[in-house]
């Protein structure tokens, strides 16, 4: 095989094993794993071709929100084609460098998504507090800008990470234990120093996952003071209701990655397998939920799919 063939600093080819002590179970994991990836498929290309096509929703929020269902499927469809081959038809080789790229991917886009999920808290912030400014603060071009700087830190921050990898003599196997190419789990195989990227890993994650929910939790704190010096209880169930749907994507996000986190230094001796499901429950679960969460909570997108499978209907009638 490929796998067995060395250059001179990395192999040709890696192993992905799957979910390591579940091998026999590969067939029946990927039923939930195929209907959860074919549902974030369908959401967020719907929701992408809704905002596309009303000029209606062609405002801030709207367009916040298909930055997001535009990471989910990158997000998605980085792992989930593979690991689902992996599944079905045993196929677990992945080329090194095609590893490297799926890594890189991976890492990034939920960067990105991060920053896309805190951007959505300073639009509803501004919507909230500072209502009459809302179209002089959130105009086009700073979109525009905030999408850029987004794509900008996750480049920057996941630049190096294959450069680091690809320096490595990898003297511990070919075997990945995990049912794509996250970074630790190559990172493991390698031979010599390996400190540097553990201390980076951890950095990246700390960085992000802290400073962005940090001004997340800034952003509502403000809302909820907002909120609360509303006149009426109406008016102020009405103000809060437009955040309903954001605050589920932010726990959709957030909830897995700090679970994941809690369970690799609480649970250590827990089984593999446990933390790699937790891993692609992280993976699956946003990209999915994000387009149920923004259908059945935002009025708008949700008459725009009634009306579109309404048209539908009329004209097979």
């Amino acid at each position: 095989m490929l796998v067995n063939n060395i250059t001179s600093t990395h192999p040709v080819a890696f192993l992905l094993m799957g979910i390591p002590g579940l091998e026999q179970l590969h067939i029946w994991i990927s039923i939930p794993f195929c209907s959860a990836y074919t549902l974030a498929v369908l959401g967020n290309c719907t929701l992408l071709f809704i905002i596309r096509v009303d000029a209606a929703l062609h405002e801030p929020m709207y367009l916040f929100l298909s930055m997001l269902a535009a990471i989910d499927l990158v997000l998605s469809s980085s792992t989930l084609p593979k690991m689902l081959a992996l599944f079905w038809f045993r196929d677990r080789e992945i080329n090194f460098h095609a590893c490297l790229i799926q890594m890189f991917f991976l890492h990034s886009f939920a960067i990105m998504e991060s920053a896309v999920l805190l951007a959505m808290a300073f639009d509803r912030y501004v919507a909230i507090c500072k209502p009459l400014h809302y179209t002089t603060i959130l105009t086009k071009p700073l979109i525009i800008k905030i999408g850029l700087a987004a794509v900008t830190r996750a480049v920057t921050l996941m630049t190096p990470l294959p450069f680091l990898l690809r320096r490595f003599h990898y003297c511990r196997g070919v075997m990945i234990a995990h049912c794509y190419c996250e970074h630790m789990a190559v990172v493991r195989l390698a031979c010599g120093d390996t400190r540097f990227n553990n201390i980076y890993g951890i950095a990246v994650a700390m960085f992000i996952v802290v400073l962005d929910l940090l001004f997340v939790i800034l952003s509502y704190i403000f809302i909820l003071r907002a909120v609360l010096q509303l006149a009426s209880q109406e008016a102020r169930y009405k103000a809060f209701g437009t955040c309903v749907s954001h605050i589920g994507a932010i726990l959709a996000f957030y909830t897995p990655v700090v679970i994941s986190s809690v369970m690799h230094r609480v649970a250590r001796r827990a089984a593999p397998h446990v933390h790699i499901l937790l891993a692609n429950f992280y993976l699956l679960f946003p990209p999915m939920v994000n387009p149920i969460i923004y259908g059945v909570k935002t009025k708008q997108i949700r008459e725009r799919v009634l009306g579109l499978f309404l048209r539908k209907d009329l004209k097979g009638k």
